[in-house]
């Protein structure tokens, strides 16, 4: 008597099917989606589901890049080259041009994280995108915990935590009124680990940014930012080369790197598998004004 066939899949491949099977959804509902794309891990990791999703035609959406200017070199670098690569029409809405024609004002200490949300619904705008992919996760942060994968914006773009739609049996609502919109995760019940264990399995490629690597830091309410052209420490903040790597990658103000010796995918794995912070709580500084700031951000429209 011959073995029967496994069929069972892995944690891994049950991930990838729901992401695929959701992208599809999306091309299938919807008229004009676009997928969030600014070179970090994340969104890279959506760009190749979003190849499996539609192959072997190319990925039937433009993506859109919200360019503070406070950008990783290496991140930019790396975004243009994967757009390039897989022949994609690339959107990129810029912060800077918002500043200089006046729609947006630049806070006094000089970061952008606040100030990209109007850039980012002035976009969506423009180009009448309805549906948006988006590479948060649930186990990010408390605010996108309590995230549907499909949800809903009103035609201000904002975010209601309290009017959700139900998703019983993986059924998505997708029905929206004239400038209503939807924000779509499909790597919603995926964590840390599981996208480097995926990256590790598709041998996917990133920024060198976030391999460990000797960098110029200093030491800001204890976390290590780079020097950088945009983040200058003050007088009494001491620089020092220290072996670092970036767990998650947002503007260079406010993005903090940690200490690591991890320079490989697998190195990396064992690192988060041990790991009890999450990425934005460890690294990133416009999580820390306020308890609450995530979600009063994507109440203004913010992902």
């Amino acid at each position: 008597m011959t073995d029967r066939p496994d069929y069972q899949l892995s944690q891994l491949r049950v991930l990838e099917a729901e992401a695929i099977h959701i992208m599809r959804e999306v091309v299938a509902e919807f008229e004009r989606p676009v997928l969030l794309f600014s070179g970090g891990k994340d969104s890279i990791v959506m760009l190749k589901l979003a190849e499996k999703a539609f192959h072997p035609a190319r990925i039937p959406f433009p993506v859109m890049h919200v360019d503070t200017g406070h950008n990783f070199e290496e991140v930019l670098a790396f975004r243009d080259y994967r757009v390039e690569q897989l022949h994609l029409q690339i959107i990129v809405a810029s912060v800077q041009e918002a500043i200089d024609n006046g729609s947006v004002s630049q806070p006094p200490d000089g970061t952008r994280n606040r100030i990209q949300t109007p850039v980012l619904l002035e976009a969506l705008d423009k180009h009448r995108f309805t549906a948006i992919f988006g590479g948060a996760r649930r186990d990010e942060d408390k605010a996108r915990a309590k995230e549907r994968v499909f949800s809903f914006r009103d035609e201000f773009g904002q975010w209601d935590p309290k009017n959700q739609r139900p998703e019983l049996w993986n059924l998505f609502n997708a029905r929206i009124h004239l400038g209503e919109s939807i924000r779509v995760f499909p790597l919603s019940n995926w964590t840390e680990l599981d996208i480097w264990q995926y990256i590790k399995e598709e041998e996917i490629e990133l920024p060198s940014i976030y391999y460990a690597h000797n960098r110029e830091v200093f030491d800001r309410n204890g976390m290590l930012y780079a020097v950088h052209e945009v983040c200058r420490p003050k007088p009494h903040e001491s620089v020092s080369v220290q072996r670092v790597r970036y767990r998650t990658v947002g503007d260079a103000s406010l993005t903090a790197a940690v200490l690591s010796d991890a320079d490989t995918v697998d190195k990396v794995i064992d690192e988060v598998a041990t790991t009890r912070i999450t990425e934005r709580g460890a690294t990133r500084g416009d999580d820390k004004f306020s308890e609450a700031s995530m979600e009063d951000r994507k109440r203004e429209g913010y992902f």
